[in-house]
């Protein structure tokens, strides 16, 4: 049996950083072959997928009033809201060269709703990577998922809600009417909805077991905690200072290979 690698690892104050050592968790999966999954949260920021332009997807005046970071990942999918409500986790690890897309959503991504499900929630996935828990003959979103692959190392990210602002989540993000009229709802905060409001008992500490016992079980590994490896704490740094701090990166709909980064360290 292989090692799981658990790492709480966060840098609230700084979602810049943080993105920054998520794409470092990529490269390092991808040298040790050992799996790694990480808990993190942001305290007040917004996160758009690779592909988004930051004005398209934020209230830019709200963000500003509020004092949120917007921060550009290297996935794809849509933008999201981060404060300490929302617990943010990470899945990576090395899989078939031919698993691709659907190695992704249709595999590690089953090991987050099997974790809910360990906590009595009737979860499920819809639209490939959204989370979503039937309660009261109705259904909402949880969390969302985003993921990268490159050859045979692949990682996974999403969100889980436990006590979000959902106020402050409706206000930030623009959803088009267009969307929103798809799905039926005519705001953000009626299509989500946090996990503390389903199950009042619901703890931290539980959630993270469950999560930690889920993957240790898809991936047939031993789970131990650990701390960040000085790799990943080194190549995280430059590619913060290259990439992850300069709006030319997070604002702009600029491509990754402008902002490269050695990562043979």
């Amino acid at each position: 049996m292989r090692d799981l690698r658990v790492l709480f690892y966060e840098t609230p104050e700084n979602p810049y950083y943080s993105l920054a050592f998520e794409e470092a968790l990529m490269y390092s999966v991808e040298k040790t072959n050992t799996p790694i999954l990480r808990f993190w949260r942001h305290r007040n920021a917004v996160i758009i997928g690779y592909f988004q332009k930051a004005e398209e997807e934020v209230n830019m005046d709200y963000a500003r009033e509020i004092g949120a970071s917007i921060v550009r990942r290297f996935t794809g999918g849509g933008a999201v809201y981060h404060d300490l409500g929302c617990l943010l986790w990470t899945i990576a690890t090395k899989g078939p060269g031919d698993g691709g897309v659907s190695y992704l959503y249709n595999f590690l991504l089953k090991g987050f709703v099997n974790a809910l499900r360990k906590l009595g929630l009737d979860a499920s996935v819809e639209n490939v990577n959204d989370v979503i828990v039937s309660y009261g003959g109705r259904t909402y979103k949880v969390s969302g998922a985003a993921g990268s692959f490159r050859k045979d190392t692949y990682l996974l990210h999403g969100t889980l809600l436990i006590s979000t602002n959902l106020e402050t989540l409706s206000k930030i993000l623009r959803v088009s009417r267009a969307k929103l009229a798809d799905k039926k709802i005519s705001d953000v905060k009626y299509r989500v909805v946090n996990i503390s409001s389903l199950k009042e008992d619901v703890r931290y500490s539980d959630i993270v077991k469950a999560v930690i016992d889920s993957y240790s079980e898809l991936l047939d590994a031993n789970p131990y905690l650990d701390l960040p490896s000085a790799y990943e704490l080194e190549l995280a740094r430059r590619l913060y200072e290259a990439k992850y701090s300069r709006p030319e990166w997070n604002l702009l709909r600029m491509p990754s290979r402008i902002f490269r980064v050695e990562t043979d360290i």
